[in-house]
């Protein structure tokens, strides 16, 4: 089964190359069109991306991620939820690298059949880097407006931060 898929590519890149040859198209240079593309799209992001993750660490360093779980972890204690969640649902729309290390900590400490394990799980999966994802598809686009982008995008991680919660603890 391994090899099949390490097949996978290079079939797949041999039948898009036989079907431009039979349908006409100069494979190569729409190759090199599009990687010249690919590079300006590339550097175009750079700067966005680059500033993206000056404020993360920026975050991070500043001790505003421990505060914002601090302030969180009244309402998780309320609502009967293990308090090292917090950091997860707030660090998830900044960073997926750092919250998947985050996620993988807790499935280690906890089991992944906990509940933290699970309701971890199930917000790892059921959210977005938000601000990554804003960063990409309007930096690659060039918009200066996001209006409400951002709202509607945390509202919608806090959405899944609540359905995770409620998921796991009515079918868990």
């Amino acid at each position: 089964m391994e090899q099949v898929g390490a097949a996978a590519l290079p079939v797949i890149v041999g039948l898009i190359v036989l079907f431009g040859f039979f349908k006409g198209v100069d494979v190569f240079d729409s190759f090199l069109a599009g990687a010249k593309e690919g590079l300006h799209t590339s550097m175009n992001l750079l700067p966005t991306l680059i500033g993206l993750i000056m404020a993360v660490t920026m975050v991070r360093a500043s001790g505003l991620l421990d505060l914002l779980c601090a302030l969180a972890e009244p309402l998780t204690q309320a609502v009967g939820v293990s308090p090292e969640l917090a950091p997860l649902a707030v660090l998830r729309p900044i960073s997926g690298s750092g919250s998947s290390a985050y996620t993988l900590s807790l499935l280690q400490r906890f089991g992944p059949d906990s509940p933290t394990g699970k309701i971890a799980s199930v917000l790892a999966s059921s959210t977005e880097t938000t601000f990554y994802a804003v960063t990409v598809y309007f930096g690659a686009c060039q918009a200066k407006k996001l209006r409400y982008t951002i709202p509607a995008a945390l509202l919608g991680d806090m959405t899944a931060v609540v359905l995770s919660v409620l998921t796991v603890r009515l079918w868990g």
